[in-house]
């Protein structure tokens, strides 16, 4: 089986424990089997493959995520990454693009695309695979899956099936309504349009030379920023009659607000918090190093990071973005491919973090033309590079750097590292990087 999963999103409405690199899909608050807790793309990551050990799964994403996403799944992840957003079709005829010409497979194969981050189970996975098979039929050019409605929701757009059979052919479909029209909707059999759907390869393929001129993957990557904005809906589905769709009956939640995704919490407390038996329906979600105690109260988040601290009433949580908005931070916190970094304190002329370098892992050999930076080895050992210099490092050690100077550490076993930049004019875009 051939999967897309389409991850994306900027991670407002999840503050403040998702930014614009950190997105609700790399949050980890749920239980595995093991005990430990992952993420809504490792959880959907692993589920795939324990249902089907053999799919090719490959992640559409932007840039941004790009090293989170082998922080979290590993290395050796399919990614196909977008230079710029562009909007869903130009995101999937790139990752069919990428299937075909870096991994591949033929054009007469099936893919299933969907996003990454709903909360599902099981039969969620096993559906895949059916609706996989279900692409297969020659009849249809596209198949989706239509998520049987729980209640009338006006947040997404409905699928009229002809009939109310558990594969069909798709009458009609219609945009958001609102919650009187989603009613009518519902007693009608219509389904939600979850953007879960199958085609064969050469189907999307076909479309995307019609639309835009490329040769193969590695131009179109090379014009994706000169690429019209435009969905898939629109390129694709609305101009498609030949459409069946499956019901799915399985648990399918769209985690995208805490009211939700609280919803779906095994524990009230993740993190140092206390609540007072009085609390009723109250989630506290803390990654900071102090406690948070609750008393008394009900329907209430409180998520706190190095982002900030939120506190709200479960309903109006799910107004929190226009808010976000105005806050103008530095992103505190980040996953990347080598590790981890964790902002700790910020003053006018210095930035201090917390680096976290997984073994085997280095950081890029680079210098900054306007900073000085002293590391502090907390934990593990490893080899630091200056100026073309090597050095063994160990818990306790501190290296300086000079503005100008060249540097990178790797890591032997894990790294810890208090890193402090000096300077007037601290900037992310200070970096320039060099070949060892």
């Amino acid at each position: 089986m051939n999967i897309i999963l389409l991850s994306g999103g900027s991670g407002k409405r999840l503050w403040p424990l998702s930014n614009d690199v950190r997105s609700k899909q790399f949050i980890k608050l749920f239980k595995n089997e093991n005990g430990e807790y992952e993420s809504m793309i490792q959880r959907m990551y692993n589920n795939i493959k324990q249902v089907n050990k053999e799919s090719t799964i490959t992640i559409a994403t932007s840039k941004t995520q790009a090293s989170t996403i082998k922080n979290q799944i590993g290395e050796e992840v399919n990614i196909s990454v977008e230079p710029c957003r562009k909007d869903t079709f130009p995101a999937i005829a790139l990752a069919t693009a990428y299937l075909h010409d870096v991994k591949n497979i033929a054009l007469d194969e099936v893919v299933v695309v969907c996003p990454v981050d709903p909360y599902v189970e099981k039969e969620y996975f096993v559906a895949l695979e059916k609706l996989s098979k279900l692409a297969e039929n020659p009849e249809y050019n596209l198949s989706l899956m239509g998520i049987n409605p729980t209640y009338p929701s006006e947040k997404y757009g409905y699928i009229i099936p002809e009939s109310k059979d558990e594969v069909s052919k798709v009458e009609m479909f219609k945009e958001k309504p609102n919650l009187e029209t989603a009613k009518k909707y519902i007693v009608q059999g219509a389904l939600w349009n979850g953007g879960i759907f199958a085609y064969k390869l050469k189907y999307v393929l076909d479309i995307a030379h019609q639309l835009m001129d490329f040769e193969d993957y590695y131009d179109l990557y090379n014009k994706y920023e000169t690429l019209e904005k435009i969905s898939f809906d629109y390129a694709v589905v609305e101009k498609e009659n030949k459409i069946q769709v499956m019901r799915f009956e399985g648990e399918w939640k769209d985690l995208g607000t805490w009211n939700t995704l609280t919803e779906a919490m095994d524990e009230n407390i993740l993190g140092n918090g206390i609540q007072n038996e009085k609390c009723e329906n109250t989630h506290i979600i803390n990654e900071l190093n102090v406690p948070i105690l609750c008393m008394g109260l009900k329907n209430i988040v409180v998520a706190a990071s190095n982002e900030g601290i939120l506190v709200s009433d479960k309903e109006q949580s799910s107004y929190i973005k226009p808010y976000v908005e105005k806050i103008d931070q530095q992103i505190m916190y980040a996953e990347k491919s080598w590790g981890s970094y964790r902002v700790i304190d910020v003053q006018e002329e210095s930035l201090t973090i917390l680096v976290t370098l997984k073994p085997g892992n280095q950081m890029k050999y680079h210098s900054h033309d306007y900073r000085d930076e002293v590391w502090t080895i907390i934990a593990g050992t490893g080899k630091t590079i200056v100026d073309g210099m090597e050095q063994i490092v160990k818990t306790g050690d501190v290296i300086t750097m000079e503005a100008g100077c060249k540097h990178t550490i790797i890591a032997e076993t894990e790294l810890k590292i208090v890193e402090v930049q000096l300077g007037k004019e601290i900037n992310v875009n200070d970096k320039h990087k060099f070949e060892l």
